[in-house]
């Protein structure tokens, strides 16, 4: 069993799939562990690291020849033909939108398993990409517009006079909103937040934050049954958006967080909200790589606006790669425990485990996914 960790291509992916600690725990499965060289330099993880916890160093065909291949973005048709038919490939896949990548992935005759699709049940906990990746970019998006605020952000008594706390909103209440909240709030902030599901409002309020929405009839029915927000009427996004406008017109610092599985990132700040903020003020934009909740925001660049707002819209988890590195590979060590028999130590998939038909894309060369079908 030959588990390859091959390095990222994407240039703007820091971060590696598997750790020295993880790598461990693999050996102790009974696997070999063929890490590319150079695999984690962006995360802090030298290839000597990896020697030392037992793994091997191998070039990039060698990694993609395992029989289990783990990876942090979903592969490029050149890795895709580096790989062996009936080959396992673990990695976030972000299928949504991309049904030529999925069917690619069919062809190649490898199982291709998205790690973001993992369902939140209490077992699968310990495996939640999303959780743990998005824990992170809440706190890295606070501590970024720290950073561009050109004021300090807690309230001071000073003998030279009194500094005002910066007042900051965060729109959408997940794990990141709610780490963001946090974070705002040790770091001295006057903090408010929105969400649409109606179950977010006591956990804003635990955090010390203020809540800040519509709260009518559709309101009440605003969540799915996975904890989800659903996509509201046009109606009542009037009614929020008017509210939201007048409210960001106060603010110092916004933080957007917004996104819907399948669908691209809602649109929450308007140019004109942008327009009616305070020159020297700051909006991140956590969701800007599936379209942004902001409507200026640029992916990978700060922009400043035409009246002095700046709009951060950078990958907030790949500038904390190393700690993002850590707990994506204890997500995946987690998922890879159940695919393998402890008493032959060998890959043993039980495809009708639930973890594994949520998470499965394609098998024996097909798309088997229900929900990517091909049309």
């Amino acid at each position: 069993m030959l588990i390859g960790v091959p390095a990222e291509t994407d240039p703007a992916e820091t971060r590696v799939a598997a750790s020295p600690e993880t790598v461990r725990k693999y050996i102790g499965l009974g696997g070999e562990v063929a890490v590319e060289h150079g695999a984690g330099l962006k995360a802090g993880v030298v290839d000597s690291d990896y020697q030392a916890a037992g793994a091997q160093l191998a070039s990039a065909a060698e990694a993609f020849g395992g029989d289990l291949i783990l990876k942090v973005r979903r592969p490029t048709e050149h890795e895709l033909a580096l790989m062996k038919s009936g080959a396992l490939v673990i990695a976030t896949i972000d299928p949504y939108g991309h049904q030529d990548v999925v069917e690619a992935m069919g062809k190649a005759g490898v199982s291709a398993f998205a790690m973001e699709l993992m369902p939140r049940i209490t077992r699968a906990q310990v495996m939640d990409v999303l959780s743990s990746q998005a824990n992170l970019a809440g706190y890295r998006a606070v501590i970024d517009a720290a950073a561009e605020y050109g004021r300090a952000m807690p309230m001071m008594m000073t003998p030279a006079g009194t500094v005002p706390a910066a007042k900051l909103f965060v729109m959408g209440v997940g794990v990141a909103g709610l780490q963001a909240i946090a974070t705002a709030r040790r770091l001295g902030a006057i903090v408010t937040a929105t969400d649409v599901r109606p179950a977010t409002k006591e956990q804003v309020e635990s955090l010390g934050a203020k809540f800040v929405a519509v709260e009518d009839d559709e309101f009440k029915q605003a969540e799915t049954a996975g904890g989800y927000a659903k996509e509201m009427s046009d109606a009542y996004k009037a009614k929020q958006a008017a509210l939201i406008a007048s409210h960001i017109a106060k603010q110092d610092i916004v933080v957007t967080t917004a996104l819907i599985p399948g669908r691209p990132a809602p649109r929450l700040v308007t140019a004109d909200m942008v327009r009616s903020m305070r020159a020297g003020s700051v909006i991140v934009d956590i969701a800007v790589e599936r379209g942004g909740n902001c409507e200026l925001a640029k992916p990978g660049e700060t922009v400043t606006s035409e009246n002095g707002v700046k709009i951060v819209g950078y990958s907030s988890v790949t500038r904390l790669a190393a700690t993002a590195s850590s707990l994506y590979a204890r997500n995946l060590y987690a998922f890879v425990e159940t695919l393998i028999d402890k008493a032959n130590q060998a890959l043993a998939v039980n495809w009708d485990d639930e973890l594994v038909k949520a998470t499965c894309l394609t098998r024996g060369g097909a798309v088997v996914h229900p929900d990517f079908q091909p049309k």
